[in-house]
């Protein structure tokens, strides 16, 4: 889907009596936007590992990524070297979804003029952490395509990981995204823009009967749950604070905090 970037210069129903759980056999741990925190990335996958060793039924443990990994924080470039690594290893059962901010990376790509609104909410941290120089005028269009061919070199060689990222992932009655969807629509209608940016509609307990829908990208300072969403964006940029929530027949929040080796 976007390798060639790289190298350019459900319905209505009555509300059941059952939460909506994911598959059977699945025990999944979302994790948050991580939005560059490399340092708190580390010690949280170790955590969940550590959770999903705990367990001796057939659940097997998954992991998925909310979006926004990149971004913001200081070190995106070791987040996505990690996330290279991790998907790599055939033992973990890694998804990636895609973020507004993954989003945004790769319209700047597409057209570093129109797309350079990226840069100005958290695109500058993350041409750091490749080693790229923020444009040197914002009103000079070719400065804006030499970062876009210089990003676009650099990540190079995470292509086959921005080919992973999905829009959503569902797993029994609960959809992963990252920022909700549009009550509206059915889940296999949803269109980018709901499932990586919201919908006004969405932010409420139970947006979609018999669905429950976890994401991320509206950060607070404890992940919410409602019988209809969960969120686990804890602002790890600005909070130091990464979380995740482990489902499987019920659900439990694990999180790390900066300095420590847990919360």
């Amino acid at each position: 889907m976007v390798v060639h970037l790289f190298r350019r210069k459900d319905g209505g129903g009555a509300a059941r009596s059952v939460a909506p759980t994911v598959a059977p056999d699945e025990r999944i741990y979302a994790i948050g936007d991580v939005h560059g925190r490399y340092d708190l990335l580390i010690p949280l996958l170790k955590r969940l590992h550590d959770d999903a060793r705990l367990f001796s039924d057939q659940r097997r443990p998954r992991f998925v990524f909310l979006g926004d990994v990149i971004d913001r924080g200081e070190e995106s470039r070791l987040v996505l070297d990690a996330l290279s690594a991790l998907t790599a290893d055939p033992t973990d059962d890694m998804v990636l979804l895609l973020g507004n901010h993954e989003a945004a990376l790769l319209a700047f790509l597409r057209d570093p003029v129109a797309g350079a609104a990226w840069l100005e909410f958290g695109g500058l941290q993350t041409l750091a952490s490749l080693g790229i120089s923020a444009p040197r005028s914002w009103t000079d269009p070719a400065e804006k395509i030499r970062v876009r061919d210089a990003l676009g070199a650099r990540l190079a060689p995470y292509a086959s990981l921005f080919e992973r990222f999905r829009l959503y992932l569902r797993s029994g009655d609960v959809v992963f995204c990252h920022a909700g969807l549009d009550p509206g629509k059915p889940v296999d209608a949803q269109d980018e823009t709901a499932l990586t940016w919201g919908h006004p509609r969405f932010l409420v307990d139970t947006p979609v009967p018999d669905v429950r829908i976890v994401h991320g990208h509206f950060d607070a300072a404890d992940p919410v749950s409602r019988p209809g969403r969960i969120c686990v964006d804890t602002g790890a940029y600005y909070s130091g604070v990464l979380t995740a929530v482990r489902l499987d027949a019920g659900e439990a929040f694990l999180s790390v905090r900066a300095g420590s080796n847990g919360a």
